[in-house]
């Protein structure tokens, strides 16, 4: 299993549409998740129209037409791998025993709002992970998505 994922889009106030790359990722992915932050409903309909599934959150910066329709948090399960998506994970001081606590059964939490690439992982295997943005990359030398393979 083939998982995209992708965060803090801010389509079209901030951005364009992903880059080539990241659409041709997105396409060949069996699964994408969005850590939010897409601002508008038009940008959350066009990474639909895409073709996989999409598994997505809102975010502090969404119109209120796109907070209406998705959830603060939520949680699936791909493969035997509970997998947890927040757009604000809080500080960075303490973040992975926070979302541990906030998301007991999960075995990875993706989140956004930082635009800055993370991952960090557990001796015990729980993983968090923020992919960054593949379009506006604030102080960040290069925009970015994640990419995760479920074996």
């Amino acid at each position: 299993m083939q998982i995209a994922v992708i965060s803090d889009t801010h389509s079209p106030t901030r951005g364009p549409a992903p880059p080539k790359p990241c659409l041709a990722r997105f396409a060949t992915a069996d699964l994408i998740l969005h850590a939010e932050d897409h601002c508008d409903v038009v940008s959350l309909v066009a990474l639909r129209l895409i073709g996989p599934p999409v598994v997505t959150v809102h975010g502090n910066v969404d119109e209120a037409a796109v907070r209406r329709t998705l959830p603060r948090e939520t949680s699936i399960k791909v493969e035997g791998v509970r997998i947890a998506i927040i757009h604000d994970a809080g500080p960075a001081h303490g973040r992975i025993d926070r979302l541990r606590r906030l998301f007991p059964e999960a075995d990875v939490v993706i989140f956004g709002h930082t635009h800055i690439p993370r991952i960090e992982r557990t001796d015990d295997g729980f993983l968090i992970l923020n992919p960054g943005s593949p379009t506006d990359r604030r102080r960040q030398q290069v925009h970015t998505m994640a990419e995760l393979r479920i074996e």
